[in-house]
């Protein structure tokens, strides 16, 4: 089966890239509302994408009902934000932190969760959270008609929790991937868990 994308809707398209580019990373992003609450919302339109400077990538779409999504114009108001990479516990309450409230209230207040300082950054981050990375706006690229807003943040530090350090062979620091333990997205409402760690040697 070959998939024209010229003959689909953009929700169509979604559905497909969605489907087929798997699994994704999630962003777990806390950004300060007008109001000083915090918003918490997940994107798994996330990635790394550069060393020099470090800057990761986050998109967000328009909300369903039309207008910026609110992570999006925190971002670009307030310019710090936090990322926390989301472990296979947190599954429950990172999905329930994409529905939609209204503007200012706050999904970390709404869902119990508990937040502590984070070196580096303004803001906090997540208690529980084994990974976080204290971020600041780089730059927003708007793309397409709608637009789709691509959000790069620079990251100035990265949290891990001791419980996920250990060493490699050669007595080096390793952040170790299975006590991570990260969730990555699929299609629709599926997700996917760490599963089994396989390792390769890349040709010389």
């Amino acid at each position: 089966m070959f998939i024209d994308l010229g003959d689909m809707t953009p929700q169509q398209i979604y559905v497909t890239l969605t489907q087929t580019v798997i699994p994704r990373p999630i962003a777990w992003v806390l950004s300060e509302n007008a109001n000083a609450s915090f918003n918490l919302a997940p994107f798994s339109y996330f990635n790394a994408i550069s060393s020099n400077p470090p800057l990761v990538m986050i998109s967000a779409g328009m909300k369903p009902e039309g207008g910026a999504k609110d992570t999006r114009d925190n971002i670009r108001d307030r310019q710090d934000f936090v990322i926390h990479i989301v472990s296979l516990d947190q599954l429950d309450a990172m999905n329930a932190s994409s529905a939609n409230l209204p503007p200012g209230e706050s999904e970390v207040v709404k869902l119990g969760l508990e937040t502590t300082e984070l070196e580096g950054s303004r803001l906090p981050r997540l208690a529980s959270a084994r990974v976080a990375f204290a971020c600041s706006l780089y730059d927003i690229q708007y793309i397409g008609p709608d637009p789709q807003s691509l959000i790069l943040g620079e990251v100035h530090g990265v949290f891990v929790d001791d419980s996920v350090i250990g060493e490699d062979a050669k007595g080096r620091v390793k952040f170790l991937a299975d006590k991570i333990n990260p969730i990555g997205r699929l299609g629709g409402s599926e997700y996917v868990s760490f599963g089994e760690l396989l390792s390769r040697r890349r040709p010389d």
